[in-house]
């Protein structure tokens, strides 16, 4: 019902800056919780940040706080994590996912986009 297509990775050096986007299709995703989730090689899936569906709170890993900013754009059906003073530990295919109206932290979302992959090169 709900299609999540992830663009805007790529490589970057360190200390540079990338912005995802999240586009959603199917069903206007307006009353979804959103979210952005990564996975390095070797390791689980971690949950990086997250919004509710009126865009009022929003959520971050611990290790993205003060780096990361995820907003949304009701008018495009749009999810974007913009990322600053990137880190080589942030190497990683990022995923868009949905689900209700309720956020969570962890990966029990319904809808998830394929990944794009983020490189930070040291």
């Amino acid at each position: 019902q709900v299609q999540l297509v992830e663009s805007g990775g790529g490589l970057v050096q360190a200390g540079g800056s990338l912005r995802l986007s999240c586009a959603a299709s199917g069903r206007s995703v307006n009353n979804y919780s959103m979210a952005w989730f990564r996975q390095a090689p070797g390791k689980e899936r971690e949950f990086v940040a997250a919004i509710s569906w009126s865009g009022g709170r929003t959520y971050y890993a611990d290790s993205v706080k003060g780096r990361f900013t995820i907003s949304r754009d009701g008018a495009k059906n749009t999810v974007y994590l913009q990322m600053n003073s990137l880190k080589s530990e942030d190497t990683a295919v990022y995923y868009c996912a949905a689900r209700g109206i309720v956020v969570v932290t962890t990966p029990n979302y319904d809808y998830w986009g394929q990944g794009t992959q983020v490189t930070v090169s040291s």
